[in-house]
């Protein structure tokens, strides 16, 4: 069974790439997860200034860190996801 996982990684300047630039990023991804399948999958992730926060389905830590290698970004914090809560979590 996958579990998710957050991966807090360090890129300096990733908030203000280009459309072309985070489409090469996301290519090089998508060839390291294709390696990788069916161990770990990707599901989205956040780009801030500096950094981007990526939600991640994986076997294990190892797995991340072995996409990360692959693909040539940082893995620079990895936490598993305990509980997914939102605002209907109050009426469940």
């Amino acid at each position: 069974m996958l579990k998710r996982y957050v991966i807090e990684r360090d890129i300096p300047g990733v908030g203000t790439m280009t459309k072309p630039q985070l489409q090469g990023a996301a290519g090089a991804s998508n060839l390291a997860l294709a390696k990788l399948a069916p161990r770990v999958q990707w599901q989205h992730s956040y780009a801030t200034k500096d950094k981007t926060f990526c939600i991640y389905l994986a076997e294990n830590e190892e797995v991340i860190r072995e996409h990360a290698k692959l693909s040539g970004f940082p893995a620079n914090k990895i936490t598993e996801v305990a509980a997914v809560i939102g605002p209907t979590t109050a009426g469940e």
